[in-house]
């Protein structure tokens, strides 16, 4: 993928919203250009298009109006003489939708060496203008589509390593005891304790970029019935629980667990633990183990960070393989700054500070010294009012000219 044009003219080129006629390009786009990058971590990119084409009124329905939802399906496409070249879908990270995600980016073979993926990426950031974050991720051998993200302005953030345990391993860890004494379910209560956890865990730059708050971990009861809706459609069940530490009142583990029920898909695990708190790792995983066993047998997904090296050893420890490894990117909109070049000779600034010099002689000041006060009658000099003494000026109010503070408001 590269963003130099060749062959198609940029205006002959259509950017827009996806329709439902698109979704066959769209799957076509998908299988074609990640099922070997992705194969490994099973991503059956067909069965999610079959589904979003099954529920696509609904999720249309559901972009109507603000929820939690709304960008569940956002995807646009780039059209040259009725064929789709190129796809892209986004959605929003946080809840105030500050930091947006690209989910997917792929174009088509025969249009590479167009700039379309460029240009699908413009077209988002020009459209959701709400963004000032931007995040990817993208696999780390990637190198073609690595070099069309830094031409964008992305830069590394971090690097991540996407872990399979097999069934046989979450076999042996569920026989070990967790020691979780303070283990909860999670519900809208615990949301502040679980944002302190998240944000402790991740370094400053990280912190900065995901720009997280209490409201994302907070479900409404519309998303409470939107996420039952789709855990009852993709045969699955979550089950979230956190550690926590009476003592400091904080929690200090966390995991949210995608269990599921059919066997044809892997469970899915999302783990949080606080850096000064590694030693729950055994304990966390334990418990996973345990919830998968009611199911039928199937491997776990779980995900490290290069900034979790205690992870990453206990993972090797108990036998984990490392399936797929990808890099973090993020934009900033400043980095918009760079892209204009603004330089101080465009914005002429010598010639607007020549035009601003005095070119009369500025007088001397003038010391009125001790004439000045007999020039003054008794009395005088206590009518300098307030808005006088802050600004400086020398100007002299008699009574009637002094106006009530009230006098002066505009309402």
């Amino acid at each position: 993928m590269s963003s130099k044009s060749t062959s198609a003219p940029e205006s002959e080129i259509q950017l827009r919203p996806a329709q439902l006629k698109d979704l066959d390009a769209v799957e076509s786009l998908l299988v074609e250009a990640f099922t070997e990058e992705y194969g490994q971590r099973s991503v059956d990119f067909a069965y999610q298009v079959r589904r979003l084409r099954k529920w696509y009124g609904p999720l249309k329905l559901l972009s109507l109006f603000p929820n939690r939802f709304q960008h569940l399906f956002t995807v646009h496409v780039a059209e040259q003489e009725d064929q789709i070249l190129g796809m892209i879908q986004v959605s929003p990270f946080n809840h105030y939708r500050s930091t947006w995600r690209v989910d997917h980016l792929a174009v088509s073979p025969k249009a590479q060496r167009q700039g379309i993926g460029s240009k699908l990426l413009r077209h988002c950031m020009a459209q959701f203008r709400e963004a000032r974050m931007w995040v990817l991720e993208v696999n780390i051998n990637n190198s073609g589509a690595i070099a069309v993200y830094t031409k964008n302005g992305f830069q590394r953030l971090a690097e991540l390593t996407y872990w399979s345990l097999s069934a046989d391993t979450l076999a042996q860890l569920a026989e070990q005891d967790p020691k979780l004494p303070n283990l909860y379910p999670v519900s809208n209560r615990d949301a502040q304790l679980l944002y302190y956890l998240e944000t402790d865990q991740m370094p400053p730059l990280v912190r900065q970029v995901y720009d997280l708050d209490q409201r994302d971990f907070w479900t409404s009861p519309f998303d409470w019935a939107i996420d039952r809706t789709r855990q009852t459609i993709s045969d699955t069940e979550r089950v979230q629980c956190y550690v926590y530490e009476p003592e400091r009142n904080k929690a200090i583990g966390y995991f949210n667990l995608k269990l599921s029920r059919t066997g044809q898909q892997p469970h899915v695990a999302r783990l949080t633990v606080h850096p000064a708190y590694t030693e729950l790792y055994p304990g966390l995983m334990a418990q996973m183990a345990r919830l998968t066993q009611t199911y039928s047998p199937q491997s776990l997904s779980i995900a490290s960070t290069d900034y979790q090296p205690e992870r990453e050893e206990y993972l090797l420890k108990v036998g984990a393989e490392d399936m797929e490894r990808t890099l973090l990117m993020s934009r900033s909109v400043w980095h918009k700054l760079r892209e204009t070049r603004v330089s101080l000779e465009n914005l002429r600034l010598q010639a607007v500070l020549r035009g601003l010099q005095v070119n009369q002689p500025i007088p001397e000041r003038i010391d009125l010294g001790s004439a000045a006060t007999d020039l003054i009658e008794p009395g005088q000099l206590d009518l300098w009012s307030s808005e006088d003494r802050s600004t400086g000026e020398s100007r002299w109010s008699n009574g009637r000219d002094r106006q009530r503070p009230e006098d002066e408001r505009s309402f």
